[in-house]
């Protein structure tokens, strides 16, 4: 077996052991672990039960991983998007007004898509006709959007009838807890403690327990996976021939490929990214099938492969790692939003340093980035708020009289927008 992984994965040509890819995959793991919990969370908002939500993200984890090891032999982790998440609950089931069984066919609908994108030359195409502003501006923008979810589960923040938000009760107990939670999460990250995430939602999760917070998703001691069998295949293309349908495949398969691009193309060389890509879009689609949002190439790998990480090996081993963590479903249940909350908060600051690349000194560059980056969170919709964005950049470049800078597909895409606006506005009219 030893030798099979050896020659399987070129371990000498990628000048490495099995040992230190295992090891590394180990690293990758801990740091990506909390994605079961916070995941789930997400997915019940959309009305799938929180077991069932776990079950999907372990599966989805497991095969995505296994996916990116053979296939591609990179060390990257496939496991659901945070952000993407967000888009399928908030904005196709809540703000669009589609079931939940309808949005994982609309996942399944853009994983298709993202295929056709993967495995033909419109890939390369998208890569250099897509500016960086944008794709940076996705990244903050959904950062934010996630740090606002975050501050809502801690009850950091309330709605107000006056100013729409305000602060939260910082008398009542959920609050302290969640800010108590803040503290333990940051303080773990800064000091570069392995796991901190995982360790952070275990330590709140024990303090809310012992203060008798934890709610009703641990009610119950009983768990049976015939609840994930009411998911699994659940999705329904009965809206298929509706335009709701496709307005939320399209804003949804932008997304992840240029999501999918953005982070592969910091974590792998040129040489792996057309087969890592591949991985990504089966994975993608297959999250419709096994009932979770999209999957993605996971920010996290990069601490694997800080750790040395550099062949399939790594993402195998962080398959199988998620795949034995299905044992510890009964105790994830308890896990309350006030320890789910610091991990969503944190995710959004680090998202937020993509702000750094992009040239707001320069209005034709910032402006539509800064359209995306400030709409995504205050309408509440990642798919509004890059429509904005990529609609308002060649308006821009055309008014500053630089139309050579606009590339043919990005012009088309900002049509597509358009239109997905027009058809948005007849639907609800």
């Amino acid at each position: 077996m030893y030798s099979f992984f050896r020659k399987r994965f070129d371990v000498k040509g990628h000048q490495t052991t099995v040992r230190n890819e295992i090891l590394a995959g180990l690293t990758t793991f801990f740091t990506a672990v909390y994605i079961i919990a916070v995941n789930s969370m997400i997915l019940s908002d959309a009305g799938i039960p929180l077991e069932a939500g776990i079950v999907a993200t372990i599966v989805i984890s497991f095969i995505g991983c296994l996916i990116m090891g053979f296939w591609a032999n990179a060390p990257v982790a496939l496991v659901p998007g945070m952000g993407i998440n967000a888009f399928f609950s908030y904005t196709i089931v809540k703000s669009m007004g589609l079931s939940w069984e309808s949005a994982l066919a609309v996942v399944f609908m853009s994983g298709v898509l993202f295929i056709v994108i993967a495995f033909t030359p419109v890939a390369k195409i998208l890569a250099k006709s897509i500016p960086l502003s944008l794709k940076e501006g996705m990244t903050v923008g959904i950062g934010l959007f996630l740090t606002f979810i975050g501050l809502q589960k801690g009850g950091l923040i309330v709605p107000n009838p006056s100013t729409f938000i305000a602060l939260g009760d910082l008398g009542d107990t959920k609050v302290v807890l969640g800010l108590v939670s803040l503290v333990i999460a940051v303080v773990l990250f800064l000091r570069n403690v392995k796991g901190s995430f995982l360790i952070s939602i275990i330590v709140n999760t024990l303090i809310a327990i012992a203060l008798g917070t934890v709610g009703g998703t641990s009610q119950g001691s009983d768990f049976s996976f015939s609840t994930y069998l009411t998911v699994f295949g659940a999705f329904s293309f009965d809206g298929i021939v509706t335009t709701g349908f496709w307005l939320a495949v399209f804003p949804l398969t932008m997304v992840i490929v240029f999501e999918n691009m953005g982070l592969l193309h910091s974590m792998v060389p040129e040489s792996k990214f057309a087969r890592t890509f591949q991985a990504n879009s089966i994975s993608a689609m297959l999250s419709g099938l096994f009932g979770t949002s999209p999957t993605v190439s996971s920010a996290e790998s990069s601490a694997g492969i800080a750790a040395g990480g550099k062949t399939g090996i790594t993402a195998i081993t962080v398959g199988i790692l998620f795949l034995i963590s299905i044992f510890c479903i009964p105790v994830i249940r308890y896990v309350p939003d006030t320890a789910i909350a610091p991990i969503l908060i944190l995710v959004g600051s680090l998202m937020m340093q993509s702000v750094n690349q992009i040239k707001f000194s320069d209005m034709s560059e910032g402006l539509p980035a800064f359209l995306i980056i400030v709409l995504i969170p205050f309408t509440a919709s990642i798919a509004d708020g890059i429509a904005f964005g990529f609609m308002a950049y060649p308006i821009v470049k055309l008014a500053m009289g630089r139309r050579k800078e606009i590339p043919l597909p990005l012009l088309i895409i900002s049509f597509m927008f358009f239109l997905y606006f027009v058809l948005l506005a007849l639907q609800l009219h």
